[in-house]
């Protein structure tokens, strides 16, 4: 079986005016076909899914992300997205009713979700998603844009702070566990969007938090928020993945840090267990997903083995791919 996990996935602005003048597959260019082929999907949905609301001017906010339903849902729906995590600084770009209109869409569409709810203990429920006789949880967290956090009776995402000392962090995180466990899944996922944005090695705060988070039952932790890849470290047999990166989107692209590169990250399971996480070199162009040119993936290979030697982790190459075995 074959899980495939994504970083950004930012449907909005650029990526949205492109959309409505082609095929909806078209976000998703020549990787399409592999997408497809996966067992089951997880993104971070970088944007609220509505025709609704207004840009959000209650604090400084510059960049509002927001994507037309019509086209998003059935592009989703078209490569199997089986969760998006709304945990993340865009999901309230327009304001509660764009919030609401993501949380029905998605619902409707039978996709998954965590990290962002009507009140705050909706946003923190974890997601259960089942992949043939495979049931996975995901709870998803952020500490970004406290503005964006959900109340006792108010909708937002299910923020945090990113420091294991932080007694209400934890308390909140061991509540989310304790319902994903209740639900007894073969396999547990933390999926975080941590600040800051573009840079390319993790705090020692989140190395600390990921070791955690394993230590209390997580099986994978999926990063994401920085806009370039990380390193990526097993931790007791667990990978944890810093920052996946963007996977699709309209940014300007940086000529060192090369946010238009990255990966497909897919995790392998048999019987169970976690046999291995392959990492497929993408890259970002006209608006959309495209396996990496050649070039791009041997710079993305070098600059993964690189990031995560720190880590002791050890990649084995398999054609344009990366393979690591927990």
């Amino acid at each position: 079986m074959r899980l495939g996990f994504t970083g950004d996935v930012m449907l909005g602005r650029k990526v949205d005016e492109r959309q409505r003048r082609r095929s909806v597959e078209a976000v998703w260019g020549d990787l399409r076909g592999r997408l497809r082929a996966l067992d089951g999907l997880f993104v971070n949905l970088e944007c609220c899914l509505s025709t609704r609301g207004r840009p959000w001017r209650r604090t400084n906010h510059p960049f509002h992300f927001r994507a037309d339903p019509d086209w998003a849902i059935p592009a989703l729906s078209d490569v199997g997205v089986d969760f998006a995590s709304l945990a993340n600084n865009h999901v309230l770009d327009f304001e509660e009713p764009a919030l609401l209109d993501t949380l029905r869409h998605l619902d409707e569409a039978d996709i998954a979700h965590a990290g962002a709810g009507r009140d705050r203990r909706e946003a923190f429920e974890p997601a259960i998603v089942e992949v043939e006789d495979l049931r996975i949880a995901v709870i998803a967290l952020t500490d970004n844009t406290p503005e964006y956090a959900a109340g006792p009776d108010s909708p937002g995402t299910a923020r945090i702070e990113i420091d294991v000392e932080d007694g209400k962090a934890r308390t909140a995180i061991d509540r989310a566990l304790d319902r994903a466990r209740e639900r007894d899944p073969d396999l547990l996922v933390a999926s975080l969007h941590w600040r800051p944005n573009m840079v390319t090695e993790p705090p020692e705060t989140f190395e600390e938090f990921a070791r955690w988070l394993v230590d209390r039952g997580v099986d994978l932790l999926h990063g994401h928020s920085a806009h370039v890849f990380q390193g990526i470290e097993l931790y007791d047999g667990a990978p944890i993945c810093y920052d996946c990166g963007d996977f699709v989107d309209d940014y300007a692209v940086d000529s060192d840090l090369r946010n238009d590169r990255g990966f497909l990250f897919e995790l392998r399971i048999a019987d169970g267990e976690i046999e291995e996480l392959r990492l497929v070199p993408t890259e970002i162009s006209d608006c959309a997903v495209h396996p990496a040119s050649k070039r791009a993936a041997a710079w993305s290979r070098e600059r993964m083995r690189d990031l995560s030697e720190p880590f002791g982790t050890e990649f084995k190459r398999d054609g344009e791919h990366l393979v690591v075995e927990p």
